[in-house]
């Protein structure tokens, strides 16, 4: 990937195309029962990982919740990786044992897919930790949904953050809705940003719909950072076009409301500011479109033919190694006639 101030927008929409459409072959592909388990779609969220992986640098952390699809493949996992994982091959990007929830690539720096709700949040401040102890010129991304902030290992990652002045930028994807429940009906605060002052923590509103917008904020964020290592704050206002995940059918918000969100999309929105610019021609944009679906129907061929990961690997990543086989319980510490059994005859 480029430096930051050389990446070409019309390459970063191509990206958000092969998020999209990745995303709509997903879903078709989990109807069709090829996909177990759960799937949580990222379409209409496309601008706020771009835009925000188009501001760092190859060499830093992110890391992310489970709506994690589309940050795997914006960080440089290839769509192959990414379906095979979801359809449990031994291929994908966490060898098939993950799946959708659990994307992980370690050499694009990807550190999940994470699905228990803001569970990965001291996570990414133990990752920005690991920055500053080393000395490293890094930053670590975290990206969470709003229903995040209302979980306690939250707040104690964020007063953590603060208190070590780490190199960690918070992005809450507020995509309005916490599973079925509004942010307005889940959350006290009028806005979720206001969260991080508590912590003496910076923070800003972004408009997630906004490819531009995300890209330069977090550019400007992750440059201060840089030079003097500090956490901040993100609340990203976006919107998911699908319900919370493939079993959801977003029965809690109206026709009008999807309707008024689908005419600020951010994949059309970046397409016409280009296309103003004379930086894009409808041509240029189908072809785009073309090989983003080309891509994606090659990975599902991919997964497809992939193998399952072989059964005598189900705890290779469960237990450390030979800890399975050793099922023997310890002797007790306790002397015999003390009135406790010794290991052998508890059990």
């Amino acid at each position: 990937m480029q430096p930051v101030e050389q990446r070409d927008e019309v390459e970063m929409l191509s990206l958000m195309l092969l998020i999209r459409r990745f995303e709509e072959r997903a879903s078709q592909q989990y109807q069709a029962q090829k996909i177990g388990g759960f799937c949580h779609l990222y379409i209409g969220q496309e601008a706020v990982v771009t835009g925000a992986i188009a501001a760092i640098r190859d060499d830093d952390y992110i890391i992310t919740a489970y709506r994690d699809h589309a940050h795997a493949l914006a960080r440089g996992t290839s769509a192959d990786a990414c379906m095979a994982e979801l359809f449990g091959k031994v291929t994908g990007c966490s060898r098939g044992l993950g799946g959708s929830m659990h994307f992980f690539d370690k050499k694009h720096h990807m550190y999940g897919g994470h699905a228990i709700v803001a569970a990965h949040v001291p996570l990414a401040v133990g990752l920005a930790f690991a920055i500053k102890y080393r000395g490293e010129d890094r930053v670590t991304l975290c990206f969470f949904g709003d229903g995040a902030i209302n979980q306690g290992s939250f707040h104690e990652a964020l007063n953590l953050a603060a208190l070590y002045k780490l190199p960690i930028v918070f992005i809450c994807e507020n995509n309005l809705f916490a599973m079925g429940t509004s942010v307005k009906r889940s959350t006290s605060l009028r806005q979720i940003v206001d969260r991080a002052e508590g912590y003496d923590i910076p923070g800003e509103i972004v408009d997630g719909m906004n490819f531009r917008e995300v890209r330069d904020k977090v550019a400007e964020i992750v440059d201060s950072i840089r030079k003097e290592a500090h956490p901040a704050f993100l609340e990203m206002r976006t919107y998911r076009y699908r319900g919370h995940s493939m079993s959801d059918p977003a029965s809690y918000r109206t026709k009008q409301e999807l309707e008024k969100y689908r005419l600020d999309d951010p994949i059309t929105r970046l397409r016409a500011q280009l296309t103003r610019e004379g930086k894009l021609t409808n041509e240029q944009f189908d072809l785009l479109d073309k090989r983003a679906k080309e891509t994606v129907l090659a990975s599902v061929k991919f997964a497809e033919k992939s193998p399952q990961p072989p059964l005598d690997t189900l705890y290779d990543y469960t237990y450390a190694d030979g800890a399975a086989a050793n099922d023997s319980p310890a002797k007790s510490d306790v002397p015999e006639g003390d009135g406790v059994a010794s290991g052998e005859q508890r059990r």
